[in-house]
């Protein structure tokens, strides 16, 4: 299946890292969200009930990461896959998360996992 939809460089706040300002203050990441799902219906209906709402997944994920208070992006990318498999008419997902100010002299630093229904 090759339908998907992408969500990208959604901004989120939220704590994330190992180093003790990094645990006290948010810091902003980005999120980009690929979702492998079957479009056809939608697409020949013009029927939002036969496509995952991307704003609702765009609104969970973003109050999954600031719920999370994470160490590691890895953690993050994990469990936003796992939430959107679990809740969303999905077959696939790719989540992509950022964290720009992690490395001085780089535009960011990310991390890029790949999950499927099981």
């Amino acid at each position: 299946m090759d339908d998907r939809i992408i969500i990208s460089r959604l901004a989120v706040d939220c704590i994330v890292g190992t180093l003790p300002h990094e645990r006290e203050i948010p810091q902003r990441i980005l999120v980009d969200l690929e979702m492998i799902c079957d479009l056809t219906r939608a697409g020949a209906t013009d029927d939002l009930r036969y496509a995952p709402n991307y704003a609702r997944a765009a609104e969970k994920t973003r109050d999954f990461c600031a719920a999370r208070k994470a160490q590691l992006l890895e953690t993050l990318a994990e469990g936003v896959a796992r939430m959107l498999l679990k809740e969303f008419p999905v077959e696939a997902v790719t989540v992509c998360v950022t964290k720009p100010a992690a490395i001085p002299g780089a535009a960011g630093t990310a991390v890029e996992i790949h999950r499927k229904r099981t």
